[in-house]
């Protein structure tokens, strides 16, 4: 059986390139940003559609970014790939001290609250908003801020969207404006700040949950929009009620 390629070869290779390759050779961390971010969406996406094979190909292409900037830095004199292993061993260990250190089992986020200043140090500035009020109200729980079950979060959330309604019926923007009220936005704010909690205390990520509904409403509106072709409606024209019962009918199965 033919033994199957590692880091060693890749690393090599990546270096090669480097040599070898005028567009790799011309890369920088800098430049090389968008190319991280938009492997790691795709990723993201090969997760989402359940295919291996695409799954194995696009962790090969976020492979190659994290080589290509481990060598881009041992170019620099900075690091290079095998400390950025060490680094990534050694905290992997620290993280299970009850694995690794003769130690007991610890919350990871109240390990790392011991070295941060503030419940932000560290989250990155451009993170979704949605999976940074995650982390930090994950964060503030490791230190003891948090609901002891879920009960707490859902009354916050009808609190909170009561504070909204109220809100909406003094400051509602005027139509087409597209200029919201910054009391009605701060209150918006809160009720899906409180949303997020709820779902953390319930063990759903809200970022993965949100995706969901969106990829159901999509589907679900596509549908809408084949039935009304296949029945000669306009759903640019057909106003709401038409297209709430194709909706229900969508959403019935019974189109």
């Amino acid at each position: 059986m033919q033994r199957k390629a590692g880091l060693a070869e890749a690393l090599d290779l990546m270096k090669d390139l480097r040599q070898r390759c005028d567009w790799d050779a011309a890369q920088t961390h800098e430049s090389l940003r968008p190319y991280l971010i938009e492997e790691a969406y795709e990723v993201d996406d090969a997760i989402r559609s359940g295919d291996d094979q695409q799954l194995k190909a696009e962790l090969g292409d976020l492979l190659l970014q994290v080589l290509f900037h481990s060598v881009v830095a041992e170019e620099r004199g900075a690091f290079d790939f095998g400390d950025v292993a060490e680094g990534f061993l050694a905290k992997m260990k620290s993280r299970h001290p009850h694995l690794y250190e003769g130690g007991e089992r610890q919350s990871w986020e109240g390990m790392k609250a011991k070295r941060r200043e503030s419940i932000a140090d560290g989250l990155p500035a451009d993170l979704p908003a949605l999976h940074r009020a995650f982390r930090l109200q994950d964060r503030a729980a490791g230190v003891g801020f948090d609901w002891p079950d879920a009960e707490g979060p859902a009354a916050k959330v009808e609190e909170e969207l009561a504070e909204v309604r109220a809100e909406a019926r003094r400051h509602a923007a005027p139509p087409g404006t597209g200029v919201p009220d910054a009391r009605l936005e701060e209150e918006l704010g809160d009720l899906l700040f409180s949303v997020v909690n709820l779902a953390r205390k319930l063990g759903v990520h809200p970022s993965l949950a949100l995706d969901k509904a969106n990829l159901k409403f999509a589907s679900r509106f596509e549908a809408i929009e084949q039935l009304a072709k296949s029945r000669g409606i306009d759903v640019r024209s057909a106003g709401l009620e038409v297209l709430d019962g194709l909706w229900e009918e969508v959403k019935g199965g019974t189109a």
